[in-house]
């Protein structure tokens, strides 16, 4: 079994060697995405064992994660994990993953915050709650912590979808990842982990105000194309059991 691991990194010199070397600690192949980082992140990357795809200038976390996704796919992976550069994921948990992906084959895998969630500051738990609520309805299943970027994606999955739009290649891609995998009936499963929030660490990538924003609009499109999708809503509240799981392509307009 050929799994990868994807770190998309900009400007994370200080974190990105030691993310590299306990995440080649659980597998063989270690991707990082160095998005225009004006910093040494590649060389970091790359002395410690990764394989380091650079991006000639910053394009966006999704942009990084898809052309990342993409490199593993190519070299034969059957499974993608992705995990962030700044340390508040910790590699040790990929076995969760890898363990979920036996339970739910098929289907993307969260690794969801849900452990000490009041580590967090409270700005960042409400915007996270307020993506949660939108892009639950609009993958119509219940998704606890989408902004999470520590997942596992199933190759099978990751051919089926597609990349970034121009104007959505920052942290609303990952949001569209699992709409999609809502409508190919590929709900994601879950798995808990501890919320690991560093107060002395770099200000994060994320602003919960703009990004939260951008996600709600790509929501509301999608929502609006659907006819704003009830069933979804109903079934994002658990009023709706979801239909029976499978790995056939379904609708967008169901």
């Amino acid at each position: 079994m050929t799994i990868a691991v994807v770190i998309p990194a900009y400007n994370e010199a200080a974190t990105i060697a030691g993310i590299v070397h306990r995440a080649r600690q659980q597998v063989e192949r270690v991707f990082v995405v160095d998005d225009g980082s004006r910093d040494d992140t590649a060389a970091q990357a790359e002395a410690a064992g990764a394989v380091v795809i650079r991006q000639p200038k910053n394009q966006g976390k999704g942009a990084s994660l898809w052309r990342g996704m993409q490199t593993a796919l190519a070299q034969g992976a059957e499974a993608v994990i992705t995990l962030d550069a700044d340390g508040q994921h910790r590699p040790e948990d990929i076995p969760k993953l890898l363990e979920a992906r036996q339970r739910w084959p098929g289907c993307p895998i969260i690794a969801a915050r849900l452990k000490c969630r009041e580590a967090a500051p409270p700005l960042r738990r409400f915007a996270n709650g307020m993506a949660d609520f939108w892009v639950s309805w609009a993958a119509g299943c219940p998704i606890p912590d989408t902004q999470s970027g520590f997942r596992l994606y199933p190759a099978e999955f990751l051919r089926h979808a597609t990349g970034p739009e121009p104007e959505r290649r920052g942290f609303a891609f990952e949001s569209a990842l699992l709409m999609q995998a809502g409508c190919q009936r590929r709900y994601p499963g879950v798995v808990v982990i501890e919320t690991i929030y560093h107060a002395q660490g770099r200000p994060s990538h994320y602003r919960p105000w703009r990004d939260t924003l951008r996600i709600v609009n790509l929501v509301a499109w999608s929502l609006l194309r659907r006819g704003l999708y009830p069933f979804g809503l109903l079934r994002s509240l658990r009023l709706l059991p979801l239909p029976a799981p499978g790995n056939e392509i379904s609708s967008p307009s169901e």
